[in-house]
């Protein structure tokens, strides 16, 4: 029956509800009018249905009548509206190759105007990877609004013609980086950073999230739990790491103790914060980063302040994701001596083992002593 849908309000004697008005608030959330009828439930749910026409009426319409461009904006803004600030950026600018596709509206998308924008940027290889894969999803979000049918969408993705690319591996740390971390003299909160991702492989996010209570050190594990996001360039604490498996704990290797607990020891609330006691700004991580990078080529043996042979600095791509992919890597090793699984490895970096046997296969496989193993097998 009707009556069950809607809920009564016994004071104000009405059938009442939430419907969507066809508009989405600033972090793209759709926003619902309230709706209700002192008559009935069924006439509660006529008014209902006369508003879900109305959107769909006049969504359809709105849509239909847009540019590629200006849907390829909108499907940002209302489908990237809760994701990471720098995710939502990067696809912002990818969008903007669309943009020669200004006068071309959203049901009139052909296959060569796809294949025009990729021609045009063929001598940036990575870059058409991100035209390809944005413009195939909003191709399909725009099947799931009606305005393409799904054979559209085949004929629209089918037969593409990319440039070659060859993915960057992902890397370790170099020996340089490495030498120069073990001599660096960083002061306690950058010290306590940097070791941190050497010896736990957190993603930065988690890392920045951090409070002393999350250290267990009588049982040598770190519990990860949360993570720091930047939402215009404000830090902003998440209840939740990035994934359901990034909840985990993570043991404390004992050469990290020296480097780590005096400084959490004496910190209170998030371990790594601004002035005022806030989660910190992404600027303010850039300016910690910066000097992290400054600290390690001196101890590289940069002079910054040298007038002469002041050397250069050898250490300038390093991010914290290598240091991620170093512990990894290093876990990696112990494979192949029997020390530890593929998926033990991936829950403690907080992945799917078939991530862990995906990027880093080749380094368990170079371990391996497979002529040994078959002499072993053949032996008499």
């Amino acid at each position: 029956m009707a009556n069950t849908k809607y809920k009564f309000n016994e004071k104000r004697k009405e059938w009442y509800t939430l419907v969507w008005d066809g508009t989405y608030d600033a972090k793209g959330k759709k926003h619902r009018k309230f709706i209700s009828s002192k008559k009935s439930s069924r006439d509660l749910e006529e008014k209902v249905n006369a508003m879900k026409a109305a959107v769909n009426s006049r969504s359809a319409v709105e849509y239909s009548s847009m540019s590629f461009y200006d849907y390829a904006v909108d499907w940002v803004n209302i489908s990237k509206a809760t994701k990471e600030e720098y995710t939502k950026k990067q696809y912002l600018g990818t969008v903007k190759y669309f943009s020669s596709l200004d006068n071309i509206k959203i049901g009139e998308i052909r296959h060569s105007h796809f294949q025009r924008i990729i021609n045009e940027n063929a001598e940036h290889p990575r870059t058409c990877q991100l035209i390809s894969m944005t413009f195939r999803q909003i191709v399909k979000a725009a099947a799931r609004d009606h305005l393409l049918s799904r054979l559209d969408v085949d004929d629209l993705l089918q037969d593409v013609s990319m440039p070659h690319y060859e993915r960057t591996e992902r890397r370790p740390l170099s020996t340089i980086e490495k030498d120069a971390l073990m001599k660096a003299d960083f002061d306690m909160r950058n010290e306590a950073f940097v070791f941190i991702l050497y010896y736990l492989g957190l993603r930065k996010s988690e890392a920045l999230a951090l409070m002393p209570e999350d250290f267990d050190w009588e049982n040598k594990v770190v519990r990860i739990r949360r993570a720091v996001i930047f939402v215009s360039g404000k830090g902003t604490v998440r209840d939740y790491p990035k994934s359901h498996n990034g909840i985990r704990s993570v043991p404390i290797p004992d050469a990290m103790i020296p480097h780590v607990k005096d400084f959490v020891e004496a910190s209170e609330g998030l371990i790594f914060r601004n002035r005022s006691g806030d989660p910190m700004s992404f600027s303010g991580y850039d300016r910690m980063w910066d000097s992290i990078i400054t600290t390690l080529n001196i101890a590289d043996g940069y002079k910054p302040n040298a007038k002469k042979d002041r050397k250069p600095r050898r250490i300038t791509d390093l991010t914290a994701h290598i240091f991620r992919h170093n512990y990894c890597t290093e876990l990696c090793y112990m494979v192949p001596k029997g020390h530890i699984t593929t998926k033990k490895i991936a829950q403690i970096f907080g992945d799917t083992e078939e991530m862990v046997l995906k990027i880093y296969s080749h380094i368990v496989e170079e371990k391996e002593d497979a002529a040994g193993a078959v002499n072993a097998a053949f032996q008499n």
